[in-house]
This record gives structure tokens, C-alpha cells and sequence, in this order.
């Protein structure tokens, strides 16, 4: 009787990395890896070797001398005794600073002109036209320079304020428009709450604790939320929660700023400029209104185009249950047109972030300004000071792009 045996197995031959497929797509990744090490060791060879000849060195000691020069607008202490990484700081706070507003300023003017560019009215939706195609079709640079112009130069000097004067302040009497600068209110405490210093910079308790207010008010109504859809899955009947909303989202905030006193401390002008409230730089605010209104053209097609990508049927949908127009746009189109906004709305944020750099232009002293900038022409270290910039701006894009990706997964639809 014959006895069935298992085929012998072949021996492993070399050339089974390139002609089977089991082996090649690793064999060429390895290539591939093992040539990108080698250039990458060439040039860091290559810019030692030259490094040396010009009789520099690669290092990062720069950052701790002193840096001899001023910043005019900061979100922490610092003087021209304080060291060139101090700059650099101050320069990076100032860049976070104007991206973080310019992303919320954009992203309300996106929304806005691009469901209005959807309106039946034909001279709303034209106009809205008109502002898309001129902000996006002519460069940011331009922008910025144009509304700098527009407040050095259209605007009045600040002694015209006087009582009497040429000029006045704005939104009640609070705000005034100089050429140099313009000045608006201070948030102060009565009962402050002070700083925590953590080295670097002090960190004020008063806005941790308003943030910690507003974030458990927040959470309080998730849960709200959560009980009244477990309540109707189970009766058929949702409970009304818009006043527990409403309050679980504005009473924690305000009774936090009620409870450390909060009030405003309005500019006044004295002798040849305003005090009493916190002039801003013409500077940041020409680069802050331009990156905001230049990338809410291009939101503002995203939103267009997200908003089309929903059937119609949708609309009719809920038109036939009795919602108006506006409650159809607010709990039923835009809903659903996030999970195609929200992946390009990534793109205009990262692309915010980076035209930042452009603040130079202005004069407003960013991360560009100060360590790709002055602190670069004071030291020499060219490579340094540029290799730095670039891993910052690296890790601010992942950083933005990592959350944003995180909202993304959270508003996508949920397969089955």
C-alpha cells in the first residue's frame, strides 16, 4: 500500500527577493531605505566638511546669549537682556497667537459667505461671489500690505481722539483706530486669582479657571444630552434640554468671571497716546485680518462645496417635515457637509500657520522675525536658526492636523 508523504519544501535561493512576490516589496523598501540613509549621511557629511573649512561648528549655544534687541508686542516678560531662545518664544507665542485667531475668524467668514453664495437672493449670493474671487485670486501678500497701508496711512493720529477732535472711538467709546496702533480693552480682576509660574512664563490662574468653568459646563451637557437620547430610545418622547443647554454652557463661564470680578479696563488717552487698555500693533492686526479674510475665500468654497454634496433630497426631506429654510441648513445640511469640509478645512488651517511667516513683511515680530530673522543675522548659525524654524513649523502642522484628523474621525459616518 502506498503511503502518501509531504512534498519536500524548497530551500530559500537569493533570487527569490526580487522574482517572488512574497520577498520583492520588502527588498525594494530596503533599497530604497538604505539609499535615502546614504545621501542623508553624505550631506551631513558634506555640510560638516564645509562647516569646518569656513571654520564653524554645528551647535545650538547661540540660543542662550544674550540677544540685545526688542520685541514690541508680547504674550510674556521679555527684554533685551533676555537670551536669543527667549526670543525665540516670544516669536512662537506670537505666531500661535495669530493663527489661533485667524483660524476662528476665518472659519466664521467661510461659513457664513459660503452658504450665503447658496442664496436665492441673486445680489447676496453676487456679492458673496465678488468677495471670494477677489480675496483668493489676488496673493496674500498683497493683502497684508494693503491693510497695513490702510491703517498707517488712513488712519488718524492718536491726539486726534481729544475731546473735540477729528476722530472717535468706536463700539461705545471703546475701541480706538490709531495709525500706531489700536488700542482696545483690558480684561482685569478684582479678586484675581494670580499667576503660576512654571519657569518659562507665568500662566494666569484667572483664564484656567474660567477654561476649567466653561469645559466641565460643557461636559455637564454631554451628559444632559446622552440621558435625553437614552430617554427617547426607550419612551419614543425626547425631553425638552435647550434651557438646560443654555445654561449649562453660558451660567458656568459667566459665574466664574462674576466670582473673580471681572471688568474691562477702557483706553483713555493721555497727553500723546491711549492708556488703560492694551494697544495692539498695526502690525499684527493688518497680518491677522488678511490671513483671516484670504483663507475664508477658499473655506467659504469648501463649505459651498460640501453643502452641494448633499443630496437634494435632503433638503425636500426636510422641508416636508415642516423645518425652515434655516433649521434645515443648521440641523440637517451642515451636519452632514462637515464630512466633506473637514478633510481641505485641515489644508487652509496648515496653510494659515505657515503664511504667518509673512508677518515680517509688516514688521511684527513672529517666529520668522525673531529666530529665522534677527536672531539668524546677529549669530550667523544660518543652519541652525532655519533647521529650528523648520521643526517647529513641523511639529505645529502635525500637531493641528493630528486634531483635526481626531474631529474628523468623530463626525464620519459610522459603518455598520
Amino acid at each position: 500500500m502506498a503511503i502518501a508523504s509531504d512534498a519536500p519544501k524548497q530551500s530559500f535561493r537569493l533570487s527569490q527577493l526580487l522574482y517572488d512576490t512574497r520577498y520583492r516589496s520588502t527588498t525594494i523598501q530596503v533599497v530604497v531605505l538604505m539609499l535615502f540613509m546614504a545621501v542623508a549621511a553624505w550631506l551631513v557629511d558634506n555640510t560638516i566638511t564645509n562647516l569646518a573649512a569656513r571654520g564653524k561648528d554645528f551647535n545650538f549655544g547661540f540660543l542662550g546669549i544674550r540677544a540685545g534687541y526688542d520685541i514690541g508686542q508680547r504674550l510674556i516678560a521679555y527684554d533685551s537682556d533676555s537670551t536669543h531662545a527667549r526670543a525665540m518664544l516670544v516669536g512662537l507665542l506670537n505666531t500661535l497667537l495669530v493663527a489661533f485667531l485667524g483660524c476662528i475668524v476665518a472659519t466664521v467668514v467661510g461659513v457664513f459667505v459660503g452658504v450665503l453664495r447658496l442664496s436665492k437672493n441673486w445680489l447676496v449670493s453676487r456679492l458673496m461671489t465678488v468677495y471670494v474671487e477677489i480675496f483668493r485670486n489676488v496673493p496674500v501678500l498683497l493683502w497684508i500690505l494693503i491693510i497695513y497701508a490702510v491703517f498707517t496711512e488712513a488712519a488718524p493720529l492718536p491726539n486726534a481722539f481729544r475731546e473735540g477732535g477729528a476722530a472717535s472711538m468706536i463700539l461705545f467709546d471703546t475701541v480706538a483706530v490709531t495709525n500706531r496702533y489700536t488700542a482696545v480693552p483690558d480684561p482685569l480682576f478684582y479678586r484675581s486669582l494670580g499667576n503660576i509660574d512654571i519657569g518659562i512664563f507665568l500662566i494666569s490662574s484667572d483664564l484656567l479657571a474660567i477654561i476649567a468653568a466653561v469645559v466641565a459646563g460643557w461636559y455637564a451637557n454631554r451628559l444632559v444630552l446622552r440621558r435625553a437620547t437614552a430617554v427617547q430610545n426607550a419612551t419614543g418622547l425626547r425631553p425638552v434640554t435647550w434651557w438646560k443647554t443654555l445654561a449649562l454652557l453660558i451660567l458656568p463661564g459667566v459665574l466664574t468671571l462674576w466670582a473673580l470680578g471681572f471688568h474691562l479696563g477702557y483706553p483713555s488717552l493721555r497727553g500723546f497716546n491711549f492708556t488703560g487698555g492694551i494697544n495692539v500693533s498695526n502690525s499684527f492686526m493688518a497680518l491677522w485680518l488678511a490671513l483671516s479674510l484670504y483663507t475664508g475665500a477658499f473655506i467659504a468654497e469648501i463649505v459651498r462645496a460640501g453643502v452641494l454634496a448633499v443630496s437634494h433630497g435632503q433638503t425636500e426631506a426636510a422641508y416636508a417635515l415642516g423645518l425652515r429654510p434655516g433649521r434645515t441648513m443648521n440641523l440637517v445640511i451642515l451636519p452632514q457637509a462637515l464630512r466633506v469640509i473637514i478633510p481641505p478645512l485641515i489644508s487652509q488651517f496648515l496653510n494659515l500657520t505657515k503664511n504667518s511667516s509673512l508677518a515680517i513683511a509688516t514688521g511684527y515680530l513672529d517666529l520668522r522675525g525673531t529666530l529665522g530673522g534677527i536672531t539668524l543675522n546677529q549669530t550667523g548659525r544660518e543652519l541652525e536658526t532655519v533647521l529650528l524654524m523648520m521643526l517647529i513649523y513641523l511639529v505645529l502642522s502635525l500637531l493641528i492636523s493630528g486634531a483635526m484628523n481626531i474631529y474628523n474621525a468623530s463626525v464620519k459616518l459610522k459603518e455598520r
